[in-house]
């Protein structure tokens, strides 16, 4: 009996435009390499932008050797702080101009990161950060960069925006723009190894939400799912094991790689009511952003299942048998980030966090204004915010 041919399944023809930024060199012990990138890119005079957090695991340190190395001129600036505001940004600036740089490099977590993007638009462009919320605003060219990820969760290194939070308000402003894409990106797992267990537990459950919330999205594409989907198999069964283990090095390096993944995935789509929601948390509360991601996420996830269960479905059948029961599929994933919690030791609620339940509908205007929410698979305006904030409370 001959074998009956099969129809391939057809892709749906929703448009894109592709365009890699950023050169990703990964691997371990990569971050010798950032001197030769740095000097092939055009650097001399570099502003490297971290957090003194970073000083006691060395990394800052190995950075400078590896420039001046490559006959370089280091100028470190590491006033960063969790969540950056303009403030931030500013000081950054004074710095930077003080020191005529001609070269941008950030090592650290997505803050480092927002704040070395945010101080190159200023520097290059002039004005304020909130001239710039949105996309596109900036006229004129900026100064490479080479950015150095040394946590697993926002992918920022492969984004062309930067988070900065307006000092008086603490609401999130994302800054976009082409210009602002890192010319190459250094993954070296070996970096990541020195995280606490809780910074890698809540920038996992980051990395984690990132690349669910960009394949649901309504921005979403055949390529950006490509690199959610990518993302999740790396991130999922990897978080554990690293939790587990932190000196697992192939965990780690699944993790980077899963992060960086799941940036790009956003950077080609969008996000979510997720992180919608978790932005004021952060602003309110000082709640760590992967804590306040952590929490809302289920919720947004059964928010969703009725039009995006079978997506949901799919990412399932990476750690489950499903039967094509959407809400179940649904559930199961968000049980999934539930048990990441749990196996953690961070608060699932939001009343566990210390948040205030007269607050909420506070929580949820801001929320409503966040740019993230408006790609959400279900739309939701303040009702709906405010029903997820009651419900994770």
């Amino acid at each position: 009996m001959s074998a009956v041919p099969t129809t391939p399944t057809a892709l749906p023809l929703t448009p894109f435009d592709f365009q890699p930024l950023t050169r990703v060199v990964f691997g371990p012990g990569t971050l010798s390499r950032l001197g030769e990138l740095t000097r092939e890119l055009g650097g001399r005079r570099v502003l490297l932008v971290t957090d003194a957090g970073l000083k006691a695991a060395g990394h800052p340190q190995r950075a400078v050797q590896s420039l001046e190395e490559a006959g370089l001129q280091v100028f470190l600036f590491d006033g960063v702080e969790e969540n950056p505001t303009s403030k931030h940004v500013g000081w950054c600036l004074s710095f930077a101009k003080q020191h005529a740089v001609d070269f941008v490099v950030a090592v650290g977590g997505g803050s480092a990161m927002d704040c070395a993007k945010g101080t190159n638009i200023l520097l290059t462009n002039g004005g304020t950060m909130a001239d710039y919320k949105g996309y596109g605003k900036a006229t004129k060219p900026m100064l490479p960069a080479v950015g150095v990820p040394t946590t697993s969760g926002t992918g920022s290194e492969a984004q062309s925006y930067a988070l900065i939070a307006d000092e008086r308000s603490h609401i999130k402003m994302a800054c976009g723009d082409r210009k602002l894409a890192f010319k190459a990106a250094i993954l070296d797992p070996e970096v990541t190894v020195s995280q606490p267990a809780k910074v890698t537990a809540v920038t996992g459950i980051d990395a984690m939400a990132h690349a669910i919330e960009s394949y649901v999205c309504t921005r979403r594409s055949p390529l950006s799912q490509t690199f959610s989907r990518a993302a999740w198999r790396l991130l999922e069964p990897n978080l554990e094991r690293v939790l587990r283990n932190p000196a697992d090095l192939e965990a780690r390096g699944s993790m980077q790689l899963g992060a960086n993944f799941a940036g790009s995935a956003i950077e080609n789509s969008m996000l979510g009511a997720c992180h919608a929601c978790a932005n004021p948390l952060t602003a309110h509360y000082g709640l760590t952003h992967g804590t306040a991601i952590g929490i809302m996420l289920p919720h947004v996830i059964r928010l969703n299942a009725p039009v995006v269960g079978a997506l949901y479905g799919e990412l399932v059948r990476d750690f489950a048998s499903v039967n094509g029961d959407t809400q179940g599929a649904a559930e199961l994933l968000a049980q999934r980030i539930l048990q990441f919690m749990k196996l953690s030791d961070i608060p699932t609620t939001l009343s566990a966090c210390g948040v205030s339940k007269g607050i909420l509908e506070v929580l949820a205007d801001e929320a409503a204004q966040q740019w993230t929410g408006k790609f959400n698979p279900v739309p939701v305006g303040f009702d709906e915010l405010l029903k997820l904030y009651r419900t994770a409370f």
